[in-house]
């Protein structure tokens, strides 16, 4: 089946006024509604973050809302197709973040890193440059794919983020480091934690991993990129996999892994099988 629903990413730090977030709120929720649009938005008084899809002219119309609103004129979202819908409802939230970090005194709107073009990212990695890489992520997004060389700082949340920041090398905080994240989201908030706890070379990947596939594809890099729906996984052509989630551990498992005869639908997976043996040990 060709496909027929857009897929979009976005999110832009700017400040609301806490008291219009509900009216904000019910807006968008008519909007998406009348579109019949599915997926997610969150709004808090730092921002807006959004995953949403449904069919192309229905999803332009909700983009043409947000950029009517204070701060979201130059919203710019990330595009991918897929021929079947990846989100089963949709949500509208208010959050106290728009990305749960933690951290009080992170204000990205106003004190951002510095940001770095993906084709910019991929010259430097083209010509051997020096950098060390920095993967934002949890582990299970690590494990799907990366960029080759990349630090996975080990982390099962965003949350984890800071504690792991204190336990690099400390000869790092004098070197160029490239934070990277899916949509580059975590990076606005990790980006100035690190140059708050002494990193004096830091650049966040504008765009994330999936803008850097859109225009550099998937040079430099290993496997494909977790995303936070249906889909699992994409490629560097932002297609679908075919990657699953383990019904009984939510481990993603590629196509490879899935032949694997541990692997049994709706039951068990290879990794079920390691954390069992590891908490019997």
């Amino acid at each position: 089946m060709p496909a027929e629903f857009l897929n979009i990413s976005t999110y832009k730090f700017t400040p609301f006024e806490a008291g219009e977030l509900p009216v904000l709120q019910e807006r968008l929720r008519g909007v998406c509604a009348e579109r019949a649009l599915k997926g997610t938005i969150l709004l808090s008084t730092e921002g807006i973050n959004l995953f949403v899809a449904g069919l192309p002219e229905n999803v332009a119309a909700l983009v043409s809302e947000l950029r009517t609103l204070a701060g979201l004129s130059d919203l710019s979202p990330k595009e991918s197709l897929s021929s079947e819908q990846p989100f089963n409802r949709m949500l509208v939230k208010i959050k106290k973040e728009i990305i749960a970090f933690g951290v009080d005194g992170i204000d990205p709107a106003r004190k951002p890193a510095p940001k770095l073009a993906p084709r910019t990212l991929k010259q430097w990695l083209d010509e051997g440059r020096p950098v060390t890489l920095l993967d934002t992520r949890n582990d299970y997004e690590v494990r799907l794919g990366t960029f080759k060389g990349a630090v996975d700082p080990r982390i099962d949340h965003f949350r984890e983020f800071p504690d792991a920041v204190r336990k690099l090398p400390e000869e790092l905080k004098a070197q160029p480091i490239v934070m990277f994240c899916t949509g580059g989201i975590r990076c606005e908030k990790a980006g100035p934690f690190m140059v708050r706890e002494g990193f004096q070379e830091v650049f966040q990947l504008d765009g994330g991993i999936l803008k850097y596939f859109e225009e550099c594809g998937g040079a430099h890099y290993d496997g494909e990129c977790f995303v936070f729906d249906r889909r699992v996984g994409v490629n560097s052509e932002l297609k679908e996999t075919g990657s699953v989630l383990c019904w009984n551990c939510q481990m993603p498992l590629t196509v490879i892994e899935q032949q694997d005869a541990r692997y049994v639908y709706e039951k068990s997976c290879p990794h079920c099988f390691k954390a069992e043996s590891g908490s019997a040990s």
